[in-house]
């Protein structure tokens, strides 16, 4: 079995890579990053130090590296070839490894089984995304695409922190890990990973991830930059940061007992153990790291406007959530290009304007008001 895997970053190597060895596939990194394809292409093995309670070290080998960039024509030969083609490039980058897909998909044997395409990314239904770029690449000589390929969404979950310089190829995770697939678009016949959990019904999942994971890592974040901490764990330990995350988590789980079903000790549970893996001290993840693209964050179905405009439609103020946003709009690390550009549009435009661009709320949304007063804040204070 062969997965060919685009994007040879931490999550990559560490966590969609690790699985599909574990899961028995051969594994071709496919990425742009000349020098980290040139050390994968000359390594035999690379090892995932897993920490926290039970650390242990997984050896990862039977794999491949090309450059997708310089050696196009080679990736889309693995592609004719391979069982599964996976993600985790960022969401952004997906209409870009797309046409290579593409072309990869088109050329394969007639007959063949249809490739299995999963997007592994920070986002909802990003494989849909990576659907949408293929189809509006695909050669229609090739035939129907719903015949050459299937595409199932995924949920992902796993905190990888920064690579630590001389760390080489290995990298370091958090044991705890979560990759939920949609089994529906397989008709029986989807791939077997026994790392991951096979679901009828995505969307649970995927908005408990993001509204829970996602919210309240990032806001960790934001409190934590405010209240001058380096480290999301030492965020965790500060007893007023732990309290405001605390706070957002509550609202969020309020939304997806409602939404979804999920009992409140289930969601609950849940919650405990998201918070426990904040507090991991192995991890030496910074409320920089985190807090980065605080622009993508503040999007209109992202982690915070999502679930607290969810929220404020149920005639629910999200006061939690917007402690949270108004942290996010503070959030003025000079060396992140997003957290630049969204003081610039708050400066370079009135609060309404840059409201909706910001947020993608519109005036007559029941949460605009509120967060136009946060933005309108964050205006007097440059």
């Amino acid at each position: 079995m062969k997965a060919v895997h685009f994007g040879a970053g931490n999550i990559g190597r560490g966590f969609v890579g690790l699985l599909l060895h574990q899961a028995g596939y051969e594994v071709v990194f496919a990425d742009v990053a000349d020098a980290l394809i040139s050390q994968l292409a000359a390594a035999d093995s690379y090892d995932v130090h897993e920490v926290g309670e039970t650390p242990t070290v997984r050896r990862v080998d039977n794999f491949r590296a090309l450059n997708s960039g310089t050696e196009e024509a080679d990736v889309v030969a693995e592609i004719t070839t391979a069982d599964i083609v996976t993600t985790a490039v960022g969401p952004h980058i997906l209409k870009f490894v797309a046409p290579v897909i593409a072309r990869g998909i088109a050329a394969r044997a007639a007959g063949h089984v249809p490739l299995q395409v999963m997007a592994c990314e920070n986002a909802i239904n990003a494989t849909d995304i990576l659907r949408e770029s293929i189809a509006a690449a695909w050669d229609d000589a090739a035939g129907p695409l719903e015949s050459a390929a299937v595409f199932a969404n995924t949920a992902v979950d796993r905190i990888v922190p920064n690579h630590e310089a001389g760390q080489g190829l290995d990298v370091t995770v958090e044991t705890f890990y979560e990759w939920v697939i949609d089994r529906t678009p397989f008709g029986g016949t989807g791939p077997v990973i026994p790392g991951a959990t096979f679901v009828d019904n995505l969307e649970p999942y995927i908005e408990r991830k993001l509204f829970t994971v996602n919210t309240g890592h990032a806001s960790a974040a934001y409190f934590g930059f405010e209240a001058g901490l380096e480290k999301i764990s030492d965020a965790m330990a500060d007893q007023d940061v732990a309290a405001d995350v605390r706070a957002v988590l509550d609202e969020t789980k309020q939304l997806l007992v409602s939404k979804h079903g999920f009992s409140q000790d289930e969601q609950e549970a849940y919650v405990q153990k998201i918070l426990h893996r904040f507090t991991n001290p192995h991890l030496p993840d910074s409320v920089n790291r985190v807090g980065r693209a605080p622009l993508r964050k503040l999007g209109r179905h992202e982690r915070f406007i999502g679930p607290a405009a969810e929220l404020a439609e149920r005639g629910i103020v999200p006061e939690a959530l917007l402690g949270a946003i108004a942290s996010a709009l503070r959030f003025n690390d000079p060396a992140d290009a997003e957290a630049v550009e969204l003081a610039g549009i708050i400066a370079a435009s009135s609060a309404e304007e840059a409201t909706v661009t910001i947020t993608g709320l519109l005036p007559d949304h029941p949460l605009f008001a509120a967060v136009c007063g946060l933005v309108e804040e964050r205006k007097a204070e440059a």
